[in-house]
């Protein structure tokens, strides 16, 4: 579970139960009901049903007499959520066991629900309460397409069940647009995975083409492989995320945003500084979710991190 309060998301398929029950679902006649009954070991939350017609949903925490035997009777009952501010929505394709597949869940399917009951995938049944995915901003350049640390953070986040509910908003950055800040007849970049067109001329500094008047659209890493193979420097415009990044968001100390970004100078480790986190730029997956985690982190320690839809 992601903590009391906002982003409530059960910890586990098996602490989620369903019942349909011939009562009212206020909290008076849930814990009427269901005091004394008995509840298996692992019951934490029930998904009440109203009796057929009636579709009305409503969620309740319960606590037992044990968690030691296969059953045990339940002993208090707290109102979740009530029937007017629940939706139950059918999304089989949703994998209710990872928090942010919930809340974009909640947020496309019935945003105007405080708590939204999902029937997902297999089948499963869980639920969000007070949904408010945490933001993290993620400072990319572009090409290649699809921008590659989007992407993988995006593929993450279908299977992270361990990571609170994160909503990404790309923040991303042309590179012939960043070249055409700087005109030149001639641009080197990189290699041709960055292949931007711009100027007259392009070359790749990964092919050692033979020296030309040239701009180069690179960054630290760039200009130190310029250097040793070239005996000039050239005009450069900074391509790094990590700078793009700092630019664009000055004064980390008093905006709570998370921002996912990556730089080249990082081989193995992830940097953490003021919000701002930043992985190797051939960074694996699971260097992503590391990065995903500190980033949420940093913005879920201070309440204006948090962004309720």
């Amino acid at each position: 579970m992601t903590g009391p309060g906002v982003n409530l998301v059960p910890a586990r398929y098996r602490s989620v139960s369903v019942a349909s029950v011939p009562v009212p679902l206020d909290e008076a006649s849930l814990r009427a009901y269901f005091l004394g009954r008995p509840a298996y070991r692992r019951t934490r939350y029930i998904v009440v049903r109203a009796a057929d017609p009636d579709p009305a949903t409503a969620v309740i925490e319960v606590t037992k007499e044990s968690d030691g035997p296969l059953f045990s009777d339940i002993t208090s009952v707290t109102l979740i959520a009530g029937p007017d501010e629940t939706a139950f929505v059918e999304a089989p394709e949703a994998d209710t066991a990872v928090p942010s597949s919930l809340a974009r869940v909640a947020a496309t399917r019935a945003p105007q629900a405080r708590c939204v009951v999902v029937r997902g995938r297999y089948g499963h049944v869980a639920f969000i309460a007070d949904p408010a995915p945490i933001r993290v901003t993620v400072v990319e350049v572009v090409p290649p397409h699809p921008a590659k640390l989007f992407d993988q953070a995006s593929r993450v986040l279908e299977l992270a069940e361990d990571l609170p509910p994160v909503e990404l908003v790309p923040e991303l950055t042309d590179l012939t647009a960043l070249a055409d800040s700087r005109p030149a007849g001639h641009y080197l970049f990189p290699c041709r995975a960055g292949t931007a067109s711009a100027g007259e001329a392009v070359s790749y500094l990964d092919e050692l083409p033979p020296r030309a008047d040239w701009t180069l659209v690179g960054c630290a890493r760039s200009r130190a492989i310029h250097d040793w193979f070239y005996p000039d420097a050239p005009p450069v415009v900074d391509m790094c995320p990590r700078n793009l990044a700092r630019q664009a968001h000055p004064g980390r100390d008093t905006d709570a945003t998370a921002i996912l970004t990556k730089c080249c100078l990082l081989e193995d480790e992830i940097s953490v500084a003021d919000g701002l986190v930043v992985v190797p730029w051939g960074a694996s997956l699971a260097q992503v979710k590391e990065g995903l985690a500190r980033a949420a982190a940093a913005a879920a320690a201070c309440p204006a991190g948090l962004v309720p839809r």
